[in-house]
């Protein structure tokens, strides 16, 4: 990346936080494990039809144990409309039982501890230390990021990880956290994936990707 570059991420992260002041993760939760379950079931699915999922979902399995002795059909009938639920329930029922035999069940609140849990990859694992823990390990790259950090000429990986790793080396460690949230606002809000509105975006002056 360009010293040019390692400026301008300066600018975007002072005007997307002027744009977006009370920019945070949209997904509803009460407990670090809530977030984790949360989390694992955005995959592919949006925040807005997991948080309609979660209040039932958090009844049914008020605790660790709960999602860890649940029957495992019953338990992907409870998300099916997330979809990849077959899946998606494994992943959470087996990581849920590590977090119980291996971690006196407390959700990890270390990268390697996270990785080592089914179904978590560091996007995942990002979300929980910094939403949870306050740690920033990493930088949470969703489909929102990484098509904002290619679109503003911060990266040009199409990987999440590559991605992270490009936008952790300009990026001020103490804005790790902040910029998903900022990034996933606005890509939520202005910068569409199928028309991104740039005649209203406070970036586009700055954006090599503007369409004005």
């Amino acid at each position: 990346m360009t010293q040019q570059t390692t400026d301008r991420i300066f600018i975007i992260i002072q005007r997307l936080r002027e744009s977006y002041p009370d920019a945070h993760c949209e997904l509803n939760y009460e407990t670090p494990h809530q977030l984790l379950v949360a989390t694992i079931l955005s995959a592919q699915c949006t925040d807005k039809r997991v948080n309609q999922v979660t209040p039932s979902l958090f009844g049914r399995y008020p605790t660790i144990t709960d999602f860890a002795a649940a029957d495992r059909v019953e338990l992907e009938e409870a998300i099916r409309s997330t979809g990849f639920y077959r899946q998606k329930a494994r992943y959470i029922q087996e990581s849920s039982r590590t977090i119980l035999h291996e971690h006196g069940g407390q959700v990890p609140a270390d990268m390697d501890g996270l990785l080592e849990l089914s179904g978590v990859a560091r996007k995942t694992a990002n979300v929980v230390l910094g939403e949870v823990y306050g740690v920033a390990e990493g930088i949470t790259v969703d489909t929102h990021v990484k098509r904002l950090a290619n679109r503003l000429g911060l990266t040009d990986q199409t990987n999440p990880v590559k991605v992270e790793r490009d936008l952790m080396a300009i990026v001020p460690r103490e804005s790790w956290i902040e910029i998903s949230h900022l990034l996933i606002f606005h890509g939520r809000r202005v910068c569409f994936a199928r028309s991104p509105a740039c005649a209203n975006c406070n970036l586009n002056d700055i954006c090599p990707s503007a369409d004005l």
